[in-house]
């Protein structure tokens, strides 16, 4: 199937490494302009650099997803310069792991600021200029751990599980000015986050996966990708689990 993606432009959070790089890759690659954004103006810019190299359309925006302000005005000035953003990834995430009975208030708040409220954030800066143009692709990268929870991952699970409420209350309310609104919710897969796993910890999570084997960053890629695209606009509100089988 060949994806329509005519003359679209995209920003996608926490695209310096991992789940967020394949995702900006993927959609560079289907002649998609995409903002790469990260705190770390190395990481963004570094892809934004290889997109541009491959022949494809990007820039990068170092920034904290979780200030709402700075986030309001880059988005002004993302609107004022390009005239639209058509397609918003919500991929940065942080975990600051810890039993609850441990965990501290800064680890809880950080957590949620960072991976619910950047999502919150970006979407409020954006969704006005979609709504404009009656065109827009909200994608939200949750985990299966908002579906499942986990011991030790309280704050994580509390908002990946947040995500997706949120997600679908933007998919009813946008729906009359054709913006979808979806959720992707990985499993494991073999990012940075899994490579501090020693041997024995990687067995035990891949016990755990039906298909025994950690995802890679291109097959979430590819879901957020179609998700994206011309082809999927009849799809809003759902939640796509790429997990090999976790949760069925």
């Amino acid at each position: 199937m060949l994806l329509t993606f005519d003359n679209k432009t995209a920003l996608v959070t926490g695209a310096g490494r991992g789940i967020g790089r394949a995702i900006a890759l993927s959609l560079a690659a289907e002649g998609v302009c995409v903002i790469c954004v990260s705190r770390s103006e190395g990481s963004c810019g570094a892809v934004a650099e290889e997109i541009r190299n491959a022949g494809g359309k990007a820039e990068h925006l170092a920034i904290d997803v979780a200030d709402g302000k700075a986030v309001a005005a880059a988005g002004a000035a993302l609107l004022e310069k390009h005239g639209h953003i058509d397609i918003l990834v919500n991929n940065a995430g942080i975990t600051r792991d810890g039993l609850l009975l441990r965990m501290s208030d800064e680890a809880w708040d950080e957590v949620l600021r960072t991976n619910l409220y950047g999502a919150f954030n970006w979407v409020k800066a954006l969704a006005y200029g979609m709504a404009r143009k009656r065109w827009g692709r909200i994608v939200n990268i949750s985990s299966v751990v908002g579906l499942m929870g986990n011991a030790g991952q309280a704050n994580y699970a509390a908002s990946k599980a947040g995500l997706i409420g949120f997600s679908k209350s933007v998919a009813r309310e946008f729906a009359s000015r054709n913006i979808t609104s979806n959720v992707v919710a990985p499993g494991f897969i073999s990012t940075d986050m899994t490579s501090v796993l020693n041997e024995e910890q990687t067995k035990a999570v891949i016990d755990k996966v039906p298909l025994k084997r950690l995802g890679t960053p291109g097959e979430i890629s590819s879901m957020v990708t179609y998700l994206c695209s011309g082809e999927a606009s009849y799809i809003t509100g759902q939640v796509f689990t790429v997990d090999g089988g976790m949760v069925m």
